[in-house]
């Protein structure tokens, strides 16, 4: 392999591999790894083309600075290519966006401003607008607006069509795509409509993203929610050339997450959350055919940066997403039960420096403190600061020294209203019985009840 001379010359050209270990069907299913961009994202490509454009048109000027509204992976492709071009970067995010991704953003240098995702186009929060607007503020400052810019389909027009034309030696019959800034969709329907003729464009959509719907039925319907990052929206952006797509699958997000672990375990690619959409839609595609067809999908990006979410159990029963069995009482609203594994807890003789790091490594403000399977008492971030403020060196004490012990257990049977008096009291709710315990209960796991409930 050449040496390169700049992180930018190891863009593009990204592998191809065929799957083996799912159900496709009369087909053969191929995804293309754009997870192996340097970013770890399909959108490194488009990040070059457009800032060397606005570069060649005068929009950007040496010391200048450049805004965008982005899902994350436009931004983490932006900050490669401002980092080793000298531009100061501000990047717009909705909220719902992964916390990887976000402090993979940071760490690059990069000024983030969070945004509210759940306002649409039009409102000044909305990601769009606020970065519409700081750009009319800010001197010398430039909004590439990936949603408008021509430059983003005409990077896979003319650089990742080619690229996946040559690589299936000019045949492929059906080629699976999302659409966030719609860039590939039309870019490679482009491409393929002049190359491919016979190609079909089919469109992988996030349950919730008004796209799906238009693409089959011609109407335009109210945008929902959904999860899935970096695909799905709730208006067609003005590069969208959505005559190019045959057909459109609406894909859930339980789904999507379900095949974006599947991929992981079957084939030993972990991938983003927008790429379980995609490969759901295309695995349908290929079972619904009665003759074999070569079709392809991308690795739109890297799933190291989910981790905390679709790859967290934890993170997706808080969503509802969690196929686990229900009990009918309590326990199902414990967010980590004590027969999965979930939970994590100390014993009475381990000291508070081991449980201060597991309370940082796993996010949490209290822990159980089991001994030969049984409850003994819970410690908190409270019990650690009081225990050791006086005495640093009280580190060492004993997780025994400072616990409490008088804890209220409630059984699986009881009423969720008997736990109430608990929670104003700012304590936690112990699910045991004489037999087992099966966790706690929280104040946020109950919200996260009631949300759900009434969704």
């Amino acid at each position: 392999m050449a040496i390169a001379n700049s992180v930018l010359d190891m863009i593009g050209n990204t592998p191809m591999l065929k799957l083996s270990h799912f159900d496709t069907g009369p087909c053969d299913l191929f995804v293309k790894l754009e997870s192996q961009n340097p970013g770890g994202s399909i959108k490194d490509r488009i990040a070059v083309v457009m800032i060397e454009a606005a570069e060649k048109e005068g929009k950007i000027k040496p010391g200048g600075t450049i805004i965008e509204a982005t899902a994350g992976n436009t931004g983490l492709g932006l900050g490669l290519v401002a980092a080793q071009k000298g531009y100061k970067l501000i990047l717009v995010i909705p909220d719902k966006m992964s916390p990887d991704k976000i402090r993979h953003i940071r760490a690059m240098g990069v000024e983030v401003r969070l945004t509210r995702s759940d306002v649409q186009k039009g409102h000044p929060e909305y990601y769009q607008n606020y970065a519409k607007s700081l750009a009319e503020e800010i001197p010398n400052s430039h909004y590439i607006d990936q949603f408008s810019n021509p430059n983003n389909p005409l990077t896979h027009e003319i650089d990742t069509g080619p690229e996946i034309f040559e690589q299936m030696d000019g045949r492929i019959d059906a080629m699976v795509v999302g659409v966030g800034s719609s860039g590939t969709v039309t870019g490679l329907g482009r491409f393929f409509k002049k190359n491919a003729p016979d190609c079909e464009m089919v469109l992988a959509d996030p349950r919730g993203s008004i796209l799906a719907d238009l693409i089959n039925t011609g109407e335009m319907t109210e945008a929902g929610s959904w999860l899935v990052e970096g695909i799905g929206e709730d208006f067609v952006p003005s590069i969208c050339d959505l005559d190019l797509v045959h057909k459109a699958y609406s894909i859930s997000d339980g789904e999507a997450f379900e095949t974006q672990r599947a991929l992981l375990e079957k084939e030993g690619i972990i991938a983003g959350s927008s790429t379980g959409t995609l490969l759901s839609a295309a695995l349908r595609y290929c079972r619904e055919q009665t003759e074999p067809k070569r079709v392809v999908t991308l690795v739109g990006d890297t799933g190291n940066k989910y981790l905390s979410k679709s790859f967290n159990d934890s993170w997706l029963a808080d969503q509802g997403l969690l196929n686990r069995e229900k009990s009918g009482d309590l326990r199902d609203l414990i967010a980590r039960p004590a027969d999965t594994g979930d939970i994590v807890t100390v014993t009475s003789s381990d000291n508070l420096v081991t449980t201060y790091k597991r309370m940082r490594m796993f996010d949490v403000s209290q822990l159980p403190v089991m001994d030969d399977g049984k409850v003994v008492g819970l410690i908190d971030e409270s019990d650690i600061l009081f225990g050791i403020y006086d005495d640093r060196e009280s580190f060492n004490k004993k997780v025994a020294d400072v616990m409490v012990t008088d804890l209220k257990i409630v059984t699986p049977s009881a009423s969720i209203d008997s736990i109430l008096p608990l929670f104003k009291q700012d304590k936690v709710a112990i699910i045991a019985d004489d037999e087992n315990f099966y966790g706690l209960i929280t104040q946020i796991d109950l919200i996260n009840h009631l949300r759900k409930a009434t969704l």
